[in-house]
């Protein structure tokens, strides 16, 4: 059998596991989407006002925003995703709280905070980088236009930045995406998942995690697309001052 056909036959068999769902069992792909757009978001809303604080010129603010973001830059996102899922089960306040106990007993509960943690300290810090690098003109004008401080943060730097930050934050999707094949470790059903029960039913191993690579692939060039469609709208005025 050649490889094409090997292929093939891992489609056939798990493509309905993979892609869809029959309203009882979500697919791998659904649950691969599903977290990653959920982690996205919830990093997202959280980094608008943390990245305020995180340029703040008060170190009582500053500090504790920097603390966090460079233990989750600076550890694997394997290790965060293994000491909550198999570590924080384990403490005793944990046990001894059915609400935490509940929370944590879940492995999607596990990743999705593990994910939208790391994802919010990369988050931060590229947000907080581009309102540093807010023109000083721009605030200049707002300024003498009469805004106060919080207006000015909400009308000119804070959309000016995050229209800048587009291109490194779409950077910042892809790698989330990537980083959501260690899903699995906490059992939660993706696509590497559904590969992985594939090559294990039919020992096509190169074929099975060729066909999760393809469909990582096409997600990934969807992302792509949809962010260049919102940059070159949102930076439509850079190409302008070009010409």
């Amino acid at each position: 059998m050649s490889f094409f056909e090997d292929i093939l036959t891992v489609a056939n068999e798990y493509w309905e596991p993979l892609i869809w769902w029959d309203g009882t069992q979500y697919s791998g792909l659904a649950i691969t989407l599903w977290t990653l757009s959920l982690s996205i978001f919830l990093a997202f809303i959280l980094a608008l006002p943390l990245s305020l604080m995180r340029v703040s010129k008060n170190p009582w603010i500053r500090g504790p925003i920097w603390v966090f973001t460079y233990v989750f830059r600076g550890t694997p996102l394997y290790i965060q995703l293994l000491l909550i899922y198999s570590g924080f089960i384990s403490l005793e306040f944990v046990k001894e709280t059915p609400v935490l106990h509940d929370f944590f007993f879940s492995g999607f509960n596990c990743v999705i905070l593990a994910f939208t943690l790391n994802t919010l300290a990369y988050t931060i810090e590229i947000f907080a980088g581009y309102i540093k690098s807010t023109p000083s003109g721009e605030i200049e004008a707002g300024r003498a236009y009469g805004m106060t401080k919080p207006q000015i943060y909400k009308r000119i730097i804070l959309p000016s930045a995050l229209r800048r930050a587009l291109p490194a934050y779409s950077n910042e999707v892809i790698l989330m995406l990537h980083s959501t094949t260690i899903a699995f470790t906490a059992t939660v059903p993706d696509i590497l998942k559904v590969a992985r029960d594939a090559m294990n039913d039919t020992y096509l191993t190169m074929a099975s995690y060729t066909v999760a690579a393809l469909i990582y692939m096409v997600i990934s060039f969807v992302i792509v697309w949809i962010f260049r469609l919102i940059e070159r709208r949102a930076l439509a005025f850079l190409a302008y001052d070009k010409e």
